[in-house]
């Protein structure tokens, strides 16, 4: 069992930056692929970011490559995702995900999620 945990999420401005973290409770947490999804209001949890289990290889959504970094620490398991030139679209709730093996993109590929933080990015 994974319990994951999210924080940094808030408000900023069009153009701003915010890192978000994501605490995980496992044993073994480098045997997970970790996720990053989005949801905002009235729309599907859509995939924003993935990283593989040592954080050598990671993969983005069309929507927020070159603004989006994801990184991993396993000694502290966690997740991070640093987001940068922030636009009003990227504002929803945002959920750190985990699964064994691989790196995924889909939503239903994930078996662990976390309760999600809200980043608001104003115009």
């Amino acid at each position: 069992q994974v319990q994951l945990v999210e924080s940094g999420g808030g408000l900023v401005q069009t153009g701003g930056s915010l890192r978000l973290s994501c605490a995980a409770s496992a044993r073994s947490f480098s045997y997970y692929a970790m996720g990053w999804f989005r949801q905002a209001p009235g729309a599907d949890r859509e995939f924003v970011a993935t990283v593989n289990w040592s954080g050598g290889s990671t993969s983005y959504a069309d929507s927020v490559k070159g603004r989006f970094t994801i990184s991993r620490d396993n000694a502290n398991n966690t997740v991070s995702l640093e987001m940068n030139s922030l636009k009003p679209e990227d504002t929803a709730v945002y959920y750190c995900a985990a699964k064994v093996g691989s790196m995924a993109t889909e939503v239903h590929q994930y078996t662990y999620w976390g309760s999600g933080t809200q980043v608001t990015v104003s115009s």
